[in-house]
Order: structure tokens, then sequence, then C-alpha cells
């Protein structure tokens, strides 16, 4: 790729914890590689990236940013694409408004988020942010499906040394409430489109007098598609949170819900904000027109309300805020986010996220923090039926048999269909409110009606596509990785669900196609699937699961917090459609903690073991792919460099003045030097890395000292969304001795 003036690899920008640690990694990275003639660039998607990115109208010359993420869209259709992501944000509205606040105030003169837009151009604004917000990024670069697993030596550390699991009881009150009906699961139609249908569709909504008002007009459906659409009854979804709220109380137990408000970017907030009106009926119910008048949104969620509230004339705050503790000290005990600070289930849609806050509870042993400060049992709403029923089984399995035992546990890889935007619920603008009673459909280019749903007003309506060529593909990636790991695989499909009989047709009618010879594939509902898995996992037993998109994000937090602590230590690689590769760092979701952490006292817990491993894929890919021998022996260093890190327990710890990421990543370039001194597959690398690593392990002692001298006080970093580079760089390089030595 050198000789198209392209970087070798594309190694992104993006937000909160993992970017302030690519400050300090990215300068070890490059110093590396070069020796290897391999170039490593930057490309930014990172929230205020992205934002400045769509307005450019709004700013100076000086001030334009280009589209990144589009760029970086059409290189992963390239054969020759190399990409390292790291966990970028995926937008809520309150975090919306927080970067364009704060890019405001260092003079940049994008628009505020409309709220309520109501002129041509507000409406404008409004879409584009709203193209923004929520999962943005993945479905755009995801070209391939997914292979996620832990690597070898981050299993192997995890069974030596075993995080720290809660205790479980056969008494237990935890469990997973879920409706059962009326829900996506029970409405859900699909179809697999034909050629007589392919070409330019729409979706409409026919009130009841026959007017016909268009959602969507022009998207584009293809032979062979798998298309879905289905609704939540908005009556049926207050009716079961009220319901859940009265046992929770009756049950003695927190109340919690955990919904994905960052990818299903529509529905989710929604049906959060049920969530909020139903727990604060009294206070709606009284007050709804001066909440109204206030501007207070539910969907926004408590911490919005009582901001606006709180602006309120004193006659009209006091009572409302009044009346809002009063709901909530009547209420059952909520889920905290924060207990110390006040901060409840409640606060921000996007606070707590389900595939990272129900591994969370079950490797606590079913408790969640209550208002108190103490850990209790819990019910967990999650009002879609889909999945709920797989992290009830898991819980099952612990009521039952105590906690899983990290040092005797197998292992849950995962393949995942997600190419192509496969599967992607809610961050696609094919979700919609029903504006009133009446039918929602989906009309072909021809004018036929392919599906079509009664709804009432409020209820949620959503449709997605799952394309055939990613789903061929993600077969045969199924199959690869039965045939080279020797696991048994199960494809997680449940013959009940409309989507899911769709699926197993084309799975049936693909599987043939390869040498099935040896090998254990079976097709399975979710919940089935999860007893079966997690049985196998206690007993030391491995299975691939192979999954849809929604289940790949679930599982791939919910497996590896069980088995090694955390999802950011994961190997994720994505064989591009293309013949390129990305390759994914694990998750982000306790990052805010982090900056938090680094802002107030120096110190960054951010483990980048993921930004290492991707980074080892990616340079064995760019060697089998480019020939580069070189970059072969830098990949099977860095392995033994990761191996001895975790080995010698360089991680990051928790406190201040303990090695915190700058500290582990001067480990890892110790070790990788180490590893390419001793090498004798590559003279030249031998020959350069020698005095590097012996320059580093004289230096160990003022190295460590220089970065400890760095922990202890607040940093500025310029910015939280948007920090400045000098800032950041000083904050993230504070020892001039491994300046001087990396260069």
């Amino acid at each position: 790729m050198a000789d198209t003036g392209r970087p070798d690899i594309i190694y992104t920008k993006v937000d909160e914890a993992p970017q302030l640690a690519s400050a300090s990694l990215l300068p070890i990275i490059r110093s590396f590689t070069s020796q290897a003639g391999i170039t490593v660039g930057t490309m930014d998607i990172s929230l205020a990236g992205r934002i400045l990115a769509t307005f450019p109208e709004y700013l100076t010359d000086a001030q334009k940013q280009s589209d990144d993420l589009a760029a970086l869209g059409e290189l992963v259709k390239e054969p020759e694409a190399n990409v390292i992501k790291l966990p970028n944000i995926s937008a809520s509205v309150s975090q919306l408004h927080a970067c364009i606040k704060e890019l405001n105030a260092q003079g940049y003169k994008i628009p505020a988020y409309p709220e309520n837009p109501e002129s041509d151009e507000e409406k404008a604004v409004r879409a584009k942010y709203d193209a923004i917000k929520g999962s943005a990024v993945n479905p755009v670069l995801r070209e391939g499906n997914s292979d996620r697993r832990a690597p070898n030596a981050v299993k192997a550390y995890a069974k030596k040394h075993p995080h720290s699991m809660g205790a479980w009881s056969e008494t237990s009150k935890t469990h997973v409430a879920t409706m059962g009906k009326d829900d996506f699961f029970a409405n859900e139609k699909s179809l697999t489109v034909q050629a007589a249908s392919a070409g330019k569709a729409k979706i409409e909504f026919v009130a009841k007098d026959g007017a016909v008002t268009p959602l969507k007009s022009d998207f584009a459906i293809e032979d062979g598609d798998v298309i879905d659409g289905t609704f939540m009854s908005a009556k049926a979804l207050s009716k079961f949170l009220k319901e859940q709220i009265t046992e929770a109380k009756q049950q003695g137990v927190l109340f919690s819900v955990h919904l994905k408000a960052t990818m299903m970017k529509v529905s989710d907030p929604i049906i959060f904000g049920h969530v909020v009106k139903a727990f604060l009926a009294p206070v709606f119910e009284k007050y709804g027109a001066d909440l109204k008048e206030a501007g207070v949104d539910a969907d926004y969620g408590l911490a919005d309300m009582l901001a606006k509230v709180a602006a309120l004339p004193a006659d009209k705050k006091e009572p409302i805020e009044a009346a809002i503790k009063a709901a909530l000290d009547d209420g059952p005990d909520m889920y905290m986010v924060n207990s110390d600070k006040g901060i409840t289930n409640l606060h921000v849609s996007s606070d707590v996220i389900v595939d990272a806050s129900m591994p969370a509870l079950i490797r606590a042993g079913g408790k969640g923090w209550g208002p108190d400060g103490k850990e209790h049992d819990t019910k967990c709403v999650i009002p879609d039926s889909s999945y709920a029923g797989v992290y009830q089984a898991v819980i099952d399995h612990c009521k039952e048999n105590g906690a899983l035992d990290p040092a005797k546990m197998g292992t849950v890889p995962n393949v995942g269909l997600m190419a192509q935007k496969a599967e992607e619920y809610g961050s696609h603008p094919q979700t919609f409110k029903a504006p009133a009673d009446g039918t929602i459909r989906v009309v072909d280019a021809a004018g036929t009606t392919l599906m079509e749903h009664t709804v009432e007003e409020g209820d949620i309506w959503r449709m997605c596509r799952t394309k055939d060529a990613p789903i061929r593909d993600w077969v045969k990636l199924g199959v690869t990785r039965a045939r080279l790991s020797g696991m048994p695989g199960i494809f997680w499909l449940d013959k009940k669900r409309a989507h899911d009989a769709q699926l197993i047709k084309k799975v049936d009618a693909y599987l043939p196609e390869h040498d099935l010879t040896g090998l254990d594939l079976k097709i399975m509902a979710p919940e089935a699937a999860a007893r079966v898995s997690v049985e196998r996992l206690a007993k030391g037993e491995d299975t691939i699961s192979i999954t849809g998109n929604v289940l790949r994000d679930y599982l791939t937090d919910l497996f590896p917090i069980l088995e090694v602590g955390t999802s950011a230590k994961m190997l994720s690689i994505v064989p591009l459609m293309a013949g390129g590769g990305l390759f994914e760092t694990g998750a982000g979701g306790s990052a805010p903690k982090h900056v938090q952490q680094l802002v107030e006292e120096g110190h960054l817990r951010w483990d980048s073991l993921g930004e290492f491993c991707a980074l080892g894929a990616s340079l064995e890919h760019l060697a089998q792919t480019t020939g580069n021998d070189k970059a072969q022996v830098l990949a099977d260093t860095l392995d033994a460099a990761i191996a001895t890190l975790l080995d010698k327990d360089r991680s990051p710890r928790r406190k201040v003045g303990e090695l915190d990421n700058r500290g582990s990543h001067f480990y890892l370039a110790k070790y990788w030097a180490e590893a390419l001194a001793e090498q004798d597959k590559d003279a030249e690398l031998q020959a350069h890395f020698k005095p590097v690593a012996r320059a580093l392990a004289d230096n160990e002692v003022t190295i460590l000292a220089e970065l400890k001298a760095a922990q202890g006080s607040p940093v500025d970093l310029g910015g939280y969304y948007h920090g400045e580079d000098a800032k950041v760089a000083a904050a993230m390089r504070p020892s001039t001795t491994l300046n001087g030595i990396i260069g």
C-alpha cells in the first residue's frame, strides 16, 4: 500500500480512555513498525470528529475536518484495507448535547441539537445529528462478519490468575423479567425477498381514514435479502412496567432496566422513557402540563428532567421536586449507576447498557448496587423477549451450581453475522413511533405489500434487512472456525421466531457447500443454546456461538466478562468480504470512569490489551497479504511480549501511585524489544532492537519514576470529547527518558 500514498495500517482516533491511551501507545507502535517499512496512519471517527465533519458550513477553513468515517467506509471495501478500530462513543442525545456544548466553547460555531425542530433548517440539522448518534460507526465499517475470541495468552492468564466472582445462592431472588407477548419477538414478520420484489421499497403509515403517510421512501431491497418488520405495543409495555415496579417492591429486590439505547438509538430511548414515566407515574399524572411546558421529555431520562424542573420558578419547581422524591421513595429501591452520587438507573438511557450491565451483575453473584451503597438481589427488566432468556439461562445455572470458576472455565468464542449492516435493529432510519392508530406496511417497487402491522398510537415499529451474501459468508466463517479450532459450533437460531426461521433455511442451504466431515454443528434456540454453552463452559469445554448481530454484541461481552473478567481483552477480527481486515479492540463501557480518574488524579487504568492483540493480528494479516516477512516477525514477537506482560502481571492497576496505562505501555515496549533482540529470523530487526532493549532495561527505574511522578494531581486535557493534542500528549507521555529512547 505504500506506493499509493496510503498508510499500511489505519489506526482509528476515537473517544475517551481508548483515545487517551493512543497518545501513549501510538508512538511506540510507529517506532517499532517503521523498522519493517510499515506506515501507521490515523483517521478520526470520534464523536467530535464526526460532528465537525458533518457541519463544514458552520466552520472556518482552519476548523474544517475531513469525513474520515465516510472515507473508511470506502476503504473497507478494498482488498488492501487494514484497519485497527478502537471502541468509539455510540452517542446518546445527552452525549451529543455535551459534545456540542464543548465544541461551542472551543470556538466551533456548530448548531445546537434541535429538540423540537420547526423550520426546514432545524429539521435538516436534526436529521444530520440523528445520523451521528447511536451506532453510527460500526454499520459503516463492518464489511465483513465477526470472529471474536479470547487470545490464548489472555485465557491462560485468567486461569492462572482467576478474577473475582461473586458468590451465588440457590435462594437468590435475582431474575430477568420480560414481556413475552406484544413485543418485538411476538409481533415479528419476516420474508426472503424474491426477484420480482427487488428494487426500491418504501415504508408507509396508513391512518384509519385511509390517508397514507410515507415514513421512508426508496430504500433498496435485493433478491435474497431477509427483511423483517415488527412492533412493540406501547400500552402493553406500560402495563408490563407497572407490574414489574410493583413486584420489585413486593419481592424486596432492586428494580433495574437493561436496554441498548446506543445501538437501538430510536426504539430503546422510547422504551426508556416509558420506564421513567412508569416509575414516576404520580408526577406525570399530576404535573404533566408543567413538565411539558418545561420541555421535559421522559426519553432523555431523570437527569434531564431534574435539570429542566430546576429551571422553573420556585412555586412550580418545589412541588414537582418533592413529588419526584416521593415517587422515588415510594417505589422499590433502584439499581444505581453511582450510589455515592445518587445517580440511578433512570438518570441517563446510555448509563446502563444491557450487554455490559447484565454480565457484570451475573459476575457479581446476581447483585446490583442499591441506593444504600450495598449489593442486593435485583429484578432485571429486559422488555423485549427476543434474547432475555439467554441471561435467565445463565442466572439459573449459577443459582443451581454456584458461581463459575475462571480457573476451570472453557471458552465460548463467537462468529457473528454483521456484514453490510446485517440485523442493525434500531441503528437504521427504519424505526418509527406510530403517529396514530392505523397500519404500518412495507411496499415493494411494484406496489405489492410485503408485510404490514396494525398499530396503535405510540407503538414502536422497526424493520431491518440482512443481505444474502453476508449470510453465506457467515456460514462459511462458522464452518472455518469449527474446522480450525476443533470446537463444536451452535447456530443460535429459534425456529419459532420469524426472522430466525428465514435464516435457518439459508443455513440449511449453505452448509452443504462445505466439507462438514468430523464437524459438530447444531442449530438451537438462543435460550437452549445458552444453557448448553454455559454447562459446557463450567466443565471446561469449549463451544463456538454462531449468532446474528445483536447476540454477537451481547455474547461477546457476556462470556468474556465471565471468562477473563472483561471484554476489552478479546481478539476481534473482521475478515472483510473484499479481502482486507478490520481488527477491533474490545469494549469501552468503563471508559468514562477512567477518564474521570485521570482528570481528577492523573491515573489512567484503561487496559490496552485489546489494542495489543488487534495490532498483532493486523501485522500478521499485513505479512500474509503483502509478503512482508518483517511484519510477521513483529507479530510473532509482539505475541511473545503480550504473554510476558500478562505473566509478569504488568497490566494497569486501579489506584493512584500504582502502575497505570502508561506504565503498561512501557513494559510492552520493553518486552517487545527484548523479544525482537532475541529472535533470529531477521538480523536487521535484531540488530536495531538490541540497543533499544538494553536502554529500556537500563533505564527502567528512571522511566517508572517519571511515570509515577505524573500521577496524583489533576490533569487538564483541554476537553473531554475534543481534547487539545498538546495537552493530551503531555499527560500521556510524561517520561522524557522513555520518549528519548522510543522517539
